[in-house]
């Protein structure tokens, strides 16, 4: 009996997810003729189509679609064997998909790299920066840093340290406007917005005795990226909620200046997340350790900050 085609189903399952044979050319690292001269190969041993394609037209026949599913559970149960296999290595190697948000990515993981990459000369890292919450799975991401709380129980998440906001202006901005006393305070104010913000454009806080506040605050300017917001902020254009680990320089410096410091924020965590009931492979936890170790809570230098 002969075996079946493997690496054919494998580059078909990439061609039907892409829907495209150069990309899923450039995703395998192969030519576009291989690619295309695999699809011809399983449909000559198949018998039948899998693709309408013309000049200007790719879709999927109806066996297409149906047997493109089917090949990427395939391929996905031959990682998860290999990644199986390679957890019984000593030695960590291969790729690890890592997921950041993009300014603590910047700031930190990726000056972070080159240290676990001297480590463990075997691994490679594939580092993907967004704000957006991306879904480990059909992303493809091993693991990834969050900062949020974490209600989904489909993860693993292991908590580095808390992630504390406080509302900063610059000096500039306060010697034109008095400071505000309370949340509400803020509505008056030219605020800077983080498109992002799980509650929009309305902020909460809490004080010590428990009692809450909410303000709808007017943003002058928004953005899906926090360092975004700092270049208005210094030039002393609004007031923006930043976390600690974007603004404890400049409040060190008092090139930015706390308000309402007797209110905070709902707390927030830095977590490292993965996916649950897949093996852990000696370079996906070789990884987790190492960020652990450099972001947990005491040992990344924001946490140790007098803010």
């Amino acid at each position: 009996m002969a075996l079946p085609d493997l690496e054919a189903w494998a580059i078909f399952a990439k061609v039907a997810e892409t829907g495209s044979f150069a990309a899923a050319a450039a995703e395998l690292g192969l030519s576009t003729p291989t690619v295309s001269k695999a699809v011809a190969r399983l449909e000559a041993r198949l018998g039948e189509r899998l693709i309408h394609r013309t000049s200007r037209r790719f879709a999927l026949t109806e066996s297409g679609r149906t047997l493109g599913s089917r090949a990427a559970a395939l391929i996905a149960e031959g990682e998860a064997l290999e990644a199986e296999a390679q957890a019984g290595s000593a030695t960590p190697r291969g790729l690890v998909r890592l997921a950041a948000p993009m300014s603590f990515g910047l700031r930190y993981v990726a000056p972070a790299l080159p240290e676990f990459l001297a480590t463990f000369p075997q691994v490679s890292v594939d580092l993907a920066l967004d704000d957006r919450l991306v879904d480990l799975v059909s992303g493809g991401v091993d693991v990834a840093l969050r900062i949020a709380e974490l209600p989904d129980s489909s993860l693993l998440a292991r908590k580095l340290c808390p992630v504390r906001r406080f509302v900063v202006g610059a000096p500039s901005y306060f010697e034109r406007h008095s400071a505000p006393q309370r949340p509400r305070d803020l509505a008056s104010h030219a605020c800077l917005g983080y498109s992002y913000l799980r509650s929009g454009e309305v902020w909460r806080f809490a004080d010590a005795s428990g009692a809450e506040e909410s303000v709808r605050i007017k943003a002058r300017l928004s953005a899906n990226n926090a360092d975004a917001l700092c270049a208005a902020l210094d030039a002393g254009a609004g007031l923006a909620l930043q976390p600690d680990f974007i603004v404890w320089e400049a409040l060190a410096s008092e090139r930015l200046v706390r308000t309402l410091e007797d209110w905070t924020a709902p707390p927030l965590a830095l977590n490292l997340v993965t996916s649950a009931g897949e093996p852990c492979a000696p370079r996906i936890r070789a990884l987790m350790d190492f960020l652990t170790r450099r972001f947990a809570a005491g040992a990344a230098p924001w946490t140790r900050a007098a803010t």
